[in-house]
């Protein structure tokens, strides 16, 4: 799969995109909620893994101006990355028009099992 990771934290972005190499996908990244909008305008993704706490633009507010921006796009999966664990955190990734929730740290079975549930959704 093509992915987009949304992360502020360099360190975090690079474990990911390793995992992701990893496990056999092609991962571009963006360190904040523009320029994953701005990505997600210029190009195709099966899945944007979306850190909720970022500068300029936070994970919240980008999905939302995904959705909004690109109805098109109201197909295309946003998973949370975040360290909030609440079942209200959940609901405002998922009010936010997010489709899933990956807590981190996570582990590569956690990342898999997610991926394998998009694969599954989008076919």
């Amino acid at each position: 799969m093509h992915i987009l990771i949304v992360e502020d934290n360099p360190l975090n972005r690079a474990v990911a995109v390793r995992l992701l190499e990893y496990l056999g996908h092609q991962a571009d990244i963006a360190a904040n909620g523009v320029e994953a909008l701005a990505k997600v305008i210029a190009s195709s993704y099966d899945v944007v893994l979306m850190d909720l706490d970022m500068p300029v633009m936070d994970g919240l507010t980008a999905a939302r101006e995904i959705r909004e921006r690109l109805p098109d796009a109201g197909q295309l999966p946003i998973v949370a990355l975040t360290a909030h664990v609440l079942d209200e955190d959940r609901q405002v990734c998922l009010d936010a028009g997010m489709n899933g929730f990956l807590q981190k740290p996570f582990r590569v079975e956690e990342l898999t099992r997610v991926l394998d549930e998009v694969a599954a959704a989008i076919g």
